[in-house]
Parts: C-alpha cells; structure tokens; sequence
C-alpha cells in the first residue's frame, strides 16, 4: 500500500504525519529517519484497526482515484 504522508522540518529534526490515517504521526532527527519512523506507525496503526474489527463483519473495497 502507499500512504502520502507530510513532511515538516522543525527545530528539533522531522515531523512526518500520514493525513489518510487521522492520529497517525512520527518524527525523526534526519529526512530518512523520519520516513523510516512513520513506516512503522502507519504499520502499527493498521494493526491496531485490524485488531480493533476482529469478529465484526469486514469488507474491501476498492476506490480508483
């Protein structure tokens, strides 16, 4: 899957936050630190909603953009 995600630089390093899954953030002190970081959230964000809708009746779709 591909997120897009927003990259700020700040005074302590990189804030980087994935828009499409509210709450989902990270930082870092470098660019590729930050990128790195944000892979992981976005990992542990989504198995956190699969844990989340376990035994409930699920679907997917597809949405073309």
């Amino acid at each position: 899957m591909k997120y897009t995600v927003v990259l700020e630089q700040t005074d302590e390093g990189f804030s980087v936050a994935c828009p499409g899954l509210p709450g989902c953030w990270s930082q870092g002190n470098t660019e590729p630190e930050a990128l790195d970081n944000i892979e992981v959230a976005i990992r542990e964000y989504l198995a956190a909603v699969r844990e989340s809708v376990v035994g409930a009746e699920t679907r997917e779709v597809e949405v073309a953009v």
